[in-house]
């Protein structure tokens, strides 16, 4: 039993060192990306930062050749509304589209069922990229299953009967 325990501390010991070991690599590397990431976020920071005062520069003398035809309220107003519909333009096309109704397609309407779902809405609504964007519902048959032969359709709530001249 005395050669096991001592076994035993050597044990700890070797998985104290590599646990440290493995805690100076892991730390080393975080230090190396961060510095990276911190490098790369400032330099963004500044083209952004130049990219405000071209764009600036451009209004300013996009407002000048308008001034040179029109008084400079009017020249100012205008590069204000040419800003404004291409911020307005931006934000259009920075937010996710809407989801689309998926297209009918030719198996479905043959009442063929894939497990995709049928057109109408039924099934999880997916956006642009294809991913869920909306609750999942079991997909709906295009036709209802029609009766085994002989049998007759069983009558629901608030359905009358059409009469013998209507059955099939």
């Amino acid at each position: 039993m005395k050669g096991l325990d001592h076994l035993e501390h050597l044990d700890k010991q070797l998985v104290d060192e590599l646990a440290q070991v493995a805690r100076e690599t892991v730390r080393d590397e975080l230090r190396e990306q961060t510095r990276r990431q911190r490098r790369a976020a400032t330099l963004y920071a500044a083209s952004g930062a130049v990219a405000l005062y071209a764009g600036a520069a451009l209004a300013l003398a996009v407002g000048l050749a308008l001034a040179i035809g029109l008084p400079g309220w009017a020249a100012t107003l205008i590069t204000a509304a040419i800003l404004g519909a291409a911020a307005y333009t931006l934000r259009e096309a920075a937010r996710p589209s809407a989801p689309r109704p998926a297209p009918e397609r030719a198996d479905l309407a043959a009442g063929h069922d894939t497990g995709a779902p049928a057109a109408g809405g039924t099934g999880a609504a997916t956006g642009a990229a294809g991913r869920a964007t909306g609750a999942a519902y079991p997909p709906v048959p295009p036709v209802p299953p029609a009766p085994p032969s002989g049998a007759t359709r069983p009558e629901r709530p608030g359905e009358t009967d059409p009469g013998p001249h209507h059955r099939a």
